[in-house]
């Protein structure tokens, strides 16, 4: 974890290792501060919001290491699709005030613990001393061939200005078993209880953030 808090010019070069979830979440049992930029319509299945989670682990040989875990949600709107941050947290001060002062997004500090026994992952996560998150996860076949390019564009709305950044996860995609776990007094209690309806490996994964932004 890098902890000098001048962080690089964009665009960020990082390599590491992603375990995705999505889950469909009612949208009246969102929380406050999932309000999307003017415009945008968050992804739907009826009355269910798309709600994506990843454990990311930011490995050494990029500009940054660090271990993060983030909320996103897909939406639509002009410019197509596009996806919205609402809650992250990192356990590098760089990478939070760089997160936020380039590209809007609203990183706070949090305590990871990290495990790897007999192929099966484990991530904790806790803010203040208490437990926000927990994550056990085991990857499984490749899903495709050879190595794939995610496209990410971020739409960020924080304190009033507008971000776009274009970002790329270059990588090779694998199915997952995870189980997460997250207490129901926590932040993202909304989520306790329900079941992911994907899970994706993403594995010797390159990222580029940062790419062609634009800010109003």
């Amino acid at each position: 974890m890098t902890d000098s808090t001048e962080y690089p010019p964009e665009p960020w070069y990082l390599g590491g290792s992603l375990n995705v979830s999505v889950f469909l979440v009612p949208a009246t049992s969102l929380p406050a501060g999932f309000d999307l930029p003017n415009g945008r319509r968050a992804l739907r299945l009826g009355s269910r919001v798309v709600v994506g989670i990843a454990s990311v682990r930011y490995l050494p040989g990029g500009v940054l290491d660090y271990d993060e875990l983030l909320v996103a949600v897909p939406s639509f709107g002009r410019g197509g699709l596009r996806v919205t941050i609402p809650q992250i947290w990192v356990d590098s001060p760089t990478s939070m005030r760089g997160g936020r002062e380039l590209w809007g997004i609203p990183k706070h500090l949090a305590v990871f613990r990290q495990g790897d026994r007999g192929g099966v992952t484990s991530m904790t996560m806790s803010v203040d001393g208490a437990a926000v998150a927990g994550l056990r996860a085991r990857r499984g076949l490749p899903l495709l061939p050879g190595m794939r390019q995610l496209a990410l564009p971020i739409l960020q709305n924080l304190d009033g200005r507008v971000t776009l950044s274009h970002n790329r996860v270059v990588g090779r995609l694998a199915g997952l078993r995870a189980a997460w776990h997250f207490p129901e007094n926590g932040p993202l209690g909304y989520l306790s209880g329900r079941r992911p309806v994907l899970n994706i490996a993403v594995h010797h994964a390159a990222i580029i953030f940062g790419m062609n932004v634009t800010r109003s």
